[in-house]
């Protein structure tokens, strides 16, 4: 009884026996030129069909998109405790305050007394300013303010929004109880580049700004960002970054911009 089958690739004959013939008895060719026909696996699927390839690649991406999604799900806690302990870092560092992620939150909560948003009128007005996205908060005209007491002495924290070179600019600017006096300040970016814009994050740069003033003479002018050995009348001013000129530029107008909404928070306690 034959158990196998083989077809000539010349012409298509096909052989049943143990082994392919010697020679094709239609075209001659020899039996190099056979191939054995397996039969396929009764209730399964040729893995050599494309169907099989598009139905296994089909699966395979289904299951990586489960995996990922329940990794992210996971994950969402964890990563959304970073992102504030990051901003809680980014806030005491305003008011010249360091500390590790692991314990920004229990420090955030020692010297930050109040936190709430205020209108271009310096009202209060509904909402969470840890939670406040900042960009789509400005474009509403609601400005986070967070109040710390530092040594026994308050200090006025205000959000900063702009753009750099090659993307987006923040960052926190603090003041003493005169709501005038600059205590400290801090700034981050997305993708300044290393060495040049990307310095606005280091603290010889925002230590420039301790001291400056954001008011002359009752008159709101902010503070100027300069290129090095430059100077600049009827406002105080820092030296930029060697090299980063355009980041500095966004910095300077960053400053202006933002801190433009809290004037009359700034001002209606002087009045």
């Amino acid at each position: 009884m034959a158990t196998k089958k083989f077809k000539c690739k010349v012409c298509g004959y096909i052989h049943e026996g143990d082994k392919a013939p010697d020679v094709c008895p239609l075209c001659g060719a020899p039996s190099s030129d056979f191939e054995e026909i397996k039969p396929e696996k009764k209730g399964g699927m040729n893995r050599d069909s494309n169907a099989y390839t598009i139905i296994y690649a089909a699966v395979m991406v289904l299951l990586v998109a489960v995996v990922l999604a329940f990794t992210s799900q996971s994950l969402k806690s964890f990563q959304k405790k970073n992102e504030d302990n990051d901003k809680r870092q980014q806030i005491l560092r305003s008011i010249n305050v360091s500390v590790p992620a692991n314990q920004a939150e229990a420090k955030y909560n020692e010297l930050i007394k109040e936190a709430f948003l205020v209108n271009q009128e310096g009202q209060k007005v509904e909402g969470d300013a840890f939670a406040s996205d900042v960009v789509k908060d400005f474009a509403e005209n609601r400005f986070p303010v967070f109040v710390a007491n530092v040594d026994g002495e308050t200090k006025y924290i205000m959000a900063l929004s702009g753009a750099g070179l090659w993307g987006p600019l923040w960052g926190y600017i603090s003041v003493d109880s005169d709501r005038n006096t600059v205590y400290g300040a801090d700034f981050s970016h997305q993708g300044e580049t290393p060495g040049l814009g990307a310095e606005i994050a280091k603290p010889a740069f925002s230590g420039e700004f301790k001291g400056k003033k954001l008011f002359m003479d009752g008159t709101f002018k902010s503070i100027a960002v300069v290129k090095p050995g430059k100077s600049v009348a009827g406002q105080d001013y820092v030296d930029g970054i060697s090299g980063g000129t355009i980041t500095s530029k966004g910095v300077d107008h960053m400053l202006f911009t933002s801190l433009s909404g809290y004037v009359k928070f700034l001002t209606s306690q002087n009045q």
